[in-house]
């Protein structure tokens, strides 16, 4: 069975199980709109996203591609010298199944004003899901593409690249760390219970680039010590995880979270990106 078909069973024998659900069932019961697919152009989205009219502050953006099917994202752009490079920071919110055209929007309390208090001049690209979780084909095209647009295009340290994610985003930023490490310096998921890859020995995969976890302690969708289960077996995979315990919150109140976020900054200078 391929990686990407143990991560989804997974995550339904989990659902089934009663460890919890994904974090867009609460807010909508609309059918995931998914769409076929065909081989992505990606020289085409690359033309695409270098035309792009990039300015300090907030883009949002929209390139085309495949038949009626877009990425639409939120670019936040630092002021950079033309000596430097700077970090990229890719933004994984949650709710991804719920069909919001603006679901950029959403966790701008959490990573933007965390790098502002800890004076990190960074990159944040803020990919939209489309309603469809960030493992399917359709995201992974997505993100692992715009992460590579970025470093051509941009002012990018290819170094200190980093995915970051809440909930489906949280979901979302420990699968790229497991598929795509060579991408990422890092990663940062929370409040999830992320379906790790086994080997076919059925023993958790290592993931080859660290980990910071944030997790709530009253988290009831996807509970503490499910979360602290998987980040065991992940580090007796040979995973190296800073597991952190969000004492007092839950799930519903993310913003609640940045002063976590802000000691994962911290981590990132000190520990990751010396």
């Amino acid at each position: 069975m391929g990686f990407k078909a143990k991560i989804i069973l997974s995550l339904f024998v989990s659902v089934l199980c009663g460890v919890g659900c994904s974090d867009s069932f609460l807010e909508s019961n609309e059918e995931a709109i998914i769409e076929p697919t065909t081989e992505l152009d990606v020289e085409k989205a690359n033309k695409d996203f270098s035309e792009l009219p990039f300015k300090t502050g907030i883009n949002d953006f929209e390139i085309s591609v495949l038949f009626n099917q877009r990425w639409r994202f939120r670019l936040i752009v630092p002021e950079v010298t033309d000596d430097e490079s700077v970090p990229l920071f890719i933004n994984l919110h949650g709710g991804a199944l719920t069909p919001r055209p603006d679901g950029f929007r959403r966790g701008d309390c959490l990573l933007g004003p965390a790098l502002e208090t800890k004076n990190i001049k960074a990159y944040i690209l803020s990919p939209t899901s489309e309603a469809r979780l960030w493992f399917h084909p359709f995201n992974e095209a997505q993100v692992v593409n715009l992460v590579k647009f970025s470093i051509e295009h941009l002012k990018v340290d290819p170094k200190r690249v980093v995915v970051f994610g809440y909930s489906d985003g949280g979901f979302g930023s420990w699968f790229f760390a497991d598929t795509h490490p060579e991408l990422f310096s890092a990663a940062i998921p929370m409040a999830q219970a992320y379906g790790l890859i086994s080997t076919n020995n059925g023993i958790a995969k290592k993931t080859e680039i660290p980990l910071y976890v944030i997790h709530g302690e009253t988290d009831v969708i996807f509970p503490f010590s499910n979360t602290e289960d998987l980040v065991e077996r992940s580090r007796n995979a040979g995973s190296e995880i800073i597991f952190v315990k969000a004492a007092g919150l839950d799930h519903n109140r993310a913003c609640a979270y940045l002063p976590y976020v802000e000691d994962a900054m911290d981590w990132l200078k000190n520990s990751i990106w010396e």
